[in-house]
C-alpha cells in the first residue's frame, strides 16, 4: 500500500484536535524542523523542543474543523481553524511517511 500524504494531514489534524501529544510527536521524524509564523516567527528543530511547542501549542491555539486540503510538491497544504483564526500548513514527508517539515502561518483568504 502506497502513502498517502492528504492522509498523513488529516490524522496530523485529528490527533492536534484530540490534544494527543503522543500520537502526534510520532509523526515527525527525528531530525524533523517546523516553522511556526504564530505568535512570532519560530523555528523548532528538537525533540525537546518539538515537545515544548506542541504542549503550549494544544493549550493555546486548540484546533477545530478542517477549512481545506491539497497536495504540494513533496506533501500537503492543510488550513483548519483555531481559536487564533484559521491556519494554513504546509507538510512535507520523508521517505517513511514521517513530518520532515512543516511551516505553519495564518491563512488570509482572498477576498471577492
Amino acid at each position: 500500500m502506497s502513502f498517502d500524504p492528504l492522509a498523513a494531514a488529516i490524522d496530523w489534524l485529528d490527533a492536534y484536535r484530540a490534544g494527543d501529544i503522543e500520537a502526534i510527536l510520532e509523526m515527525y521524524a527525528e531530525d524533523a524542523v517546523v516553522h511556526c509564523g504564530c505568535g512570532g516567527v519560530k523555528t523548532i528543530t528538537s525533540r525537546e523542543a518539538l515537545r515544548a511547542y506542541w504542549l503550549d501549542h494544544l493549550r493555546e491555539y486548540p484546533a477545530g474543523k478542517l477549512d481545506d486540503l491539497g497536495p504540494s510538491h513533496d506533501g500537503t497544504i492543510i488550513s483548519y481553524v483555531t481559536s487564533n483564526g484559521v491556519m494554513r500548513a504546509l507538510i512535507a514527508f520523508d521517505a517513511a511517511g514521517r513530518i520532515k517539515e512543516s511551516a505553519t502561518i495564518p491563512h488570509t483568504k482572498p477576498t471577492a
